[in-house]
């Protein structure tokens, strides 16, 4: 292998800290940290992430010779100074801003630090790629076009909050910039903290919610987040504070903190804000739906004058605000543009794989990697690493009443899962390398039946525990898209909310959302083919070609290894767990239904080796 031509690519020092590897311009490994560290948002230096992305291309950290990360202190140093002496910040929040920039300035001896290895050992290039344009590479150069409108939306990275242009071949040009204070995330953020949710990542919690009420406070909200002649946005800024330099952030070695980000004024003008423990209201409900509609309404409007300026149809869209799956699944109908494509990551984690390409495009002259097919860029298991697994667990399978089998054949597994997801049975779906991004797409999931309207509570009192007007997302077989949603689209990375068709949400109580939406991801059999085959089998079955698919935790980082599957699958009420050619059922022995096959594994078990999975 030539070195030279290998760029690993990392998010470091903020929130979803990740890493990936790039060689010969092809992404080989890409995961978050947090899968790692099982903490959530993991934020600091991906060291774990990086042996895992080493590990998969068999590199030693010595034989790197490129690191690219997404951020670069140097970039509108005079526009950061004259708002630096503006608003004449704290003294701590100027010693947190200045440990974090000498973080990411001394990344050479971090690396060396992390990966155990002396600094002199080390003969690396670190390359620091604007935020923005590392997001706008993250999807633009996984995507299936070759020449595309290019948008990065989110709270802020290098003193913007957004930027667009266009993309054409290896070259990424950008044509505009949203600067510091004003940010269409800096606004949900804001909204979401008033609204009760105070955990980094909890604007989802609003997006479901705002289906719920009535989008009656737009008056007031049109003071908070102004939208401009020009198509542009603005922030009412004596609402906020971050522009003063007095929200505290924290953006290292664990779970990402943000201290409030509105004013006093913001109170003034809506009332007390809602306090975590308090319970929601029809007034919160409908602050939601407001907030989602304003966000939505500036959003487009934007993306509207941005088509204007570059006529191009073809939409790739990154950054934080990408995660807004409502908004997401309007575009197409909201905007000119007539296609869309959304990488599995398009957060600050997918910073690690745009500022990658970046670099292996510009700067080593690569070919863009070929496009994204699937998300299965994180770590995988055999069998026989799984089976020891099995193995080892003998005396706690036992109390827990389970038997395993294993060796299995994909079609007889299939309708062992099928019969036991008909009896209403929920069911942990462990296959092949985890999933790159946020999202459980069919190898880290947790499956139940769609057609029970009772299934979103059984899966909150077995295994999640999670507000209930947060809905639950359906995967179908790609071929029946357009016979259950009114779209007819891949959606491969459940990134849009679309709507259900009238006339089947009755059948789908499960993923049907109080306003007939649903979160949707098209299965594939050359993206997933042992996801695609269990959904074909259900269909077989049921006359359903689709499932509820919802991440595989209990309010922890998505599992990542066979050992924190059967943990999870142990200390929740979920019946069933299938890892590779494995099945796990919590019956009595004997049952005619549920017994283990004939080549039901022996409970004896041998100790794992110490590096095991």
């Amino acid at each position: 292998m030539n070195h030279s031509r290998t760029v690993l690519g990392i998010n470091a020092f903020h929130g979803d800290a990740a890493a990936c590897l790039v060689v010969d311009g092809e992404i080989v490994a890409a995961a978050e940290e947090e899968r790692f560290r099982r903490e959530k948002h993991w934020a600091g230096f991906p060291s774990q992430a990086i042996r895992y992305c080493l590990e998969a291309g068999n590199l030693r950290a010595e034989d790197l010779r490129h690191v690219a990360i997404n951020r670069d202190p140097r970039v509108r140093r005079m526009a950061r100074l004259a708002a630096l002496l503006r608003r004449r910040p704290s003294i701590r929040w100027i010693k947190d801003r200045w440990r974090n920039r000498h973080e990411v300035k001394s990344l050479d001896s971090r690396f060396a630090e992390a990966m155990g290895c002396r600094p002199r050992s080390l003969d690396l290039q670190i390359h620091h790629v604007e935020h923005h344009e590392a997001h706008l590479a993250s999807a633009f150069h996984v995507s299936p076009f070759d020449t595309a409108t290019v948008v990065s939306v989110d709270g802020f990275g290098d003193f913007a909050s957004a930027a667009w242009g266009v993309g054409n071949g290896r070259q990424l040009q950008i044509e505009e910039r949203v600067e510091f204070p004003h940010s269409l995330g800096i606004f949900y953020l804001a909204m979401t903290q008033y609204l009760g949710f105070s955990h980094y990542g909890d604007e989802y919690k609003v997006m479901g919610m705002s289906a719920y009420g009535t989008p009656s406070h737009m008056d007031e909200l049109s003071r908070i987040l102004r939208r401009k002649a020009n198509g542009n946005f603005e922030l009412g800024l004596d609402y906020f504070q971050h522009q003063r330099g007095t929200v505290e952030m924290s953006w290292s070695h664990g779970t990402p903190h943000v201290g409030t980000i509105h004013s006093p004024a913001l109170v003034e003008l809506l009332g007390p804000a809602r306090r975590a423990e308090e319970p929601l209201t029809a007034r919160h409900h409908d602050l939601a739906a407001s907030v989602q509609l304003a966000y939505e309404r500036a959003l487009f409007e934007w993306l509207r004058a941005i088509y204007q300026n570059t006529g191009e149809s073809r939409l790739c869209l990154a950054g934080g605000c990408a995660m807004n799956s409502l908004a997401n699944g309007k575009i197409l109908d909201e905007t000119p543009f007539e296609e869309m494509f959304i990488p599995p990551a398009p957060g600050d984690a997918g910073g690690a794989v745009g500022a990658a390409l970046v670099v292996s495009t510009r700067e080593l002259q690569q070919p863009r990697p070929r496009m994204v097919a699937s998300a299965s860029l994180g770590p995988s298991f055999d069998n026989g690493s799984i089976r020891q697994v099995l193995m080892n667990a003998e005396e706690r399978l036992k109390e827990h009443g389970t038997w395993w089998s294993s060796r299995e054949s994909l079609p007889g597994l299939c309708q062992r899962v099928v019969s036991a997801l008909a009896r209403g049975e929920v069911v942990g779906w462990f296959q092949g390398p985890m999933e790159w991004g946020p999202r459980a797409l069919g190898q880290r999931s947790i499956l139940a039946d769609p057609r029970r309207s009772d299934m979103q509570e059984i899966l909150n009192s077995k295994i999640k525990l999670r507000e209930s007007f947060r809905p639950f997302a359906p995967a179908i077989l790609r071929e029946h898209m357009s016979d259950w949603f009114e779209a007819e689209r891949e959606v491969p990375f459940m990134q849009e909310v679309v709507s259900i068709r009238p006339e089947k949400q009755p059948q789908i109580p499960a993923v049907t959302h109080v306003d007939g939406t649903g979160r949707v991801q098209t299965v594939t059999a050359s993206r997933h083919p042992e996801f695609h085959q269990l959904l074909t089998c259900f269909h077989e079955r049921t006359g359903v070609p689709l499932l509820l698919n919802t991440s595989f935790n209990e309010n922890e980082p998505v599992v990542c290894t066979p050992r924190e599957a059967l943990d999870c699958f142990l200390r929740t009420d979920m019946d069933v767990l299938v890892m590779g050619d494995s099945i796990l059922e919590r019956v009595a022995r004997g049952t005619e239904d549920h017994s283990p096959s004939s080549e039901a594994e022996p409970l004896a078990a041998s100790p794992l080796p110490d590096n095991s999975p």
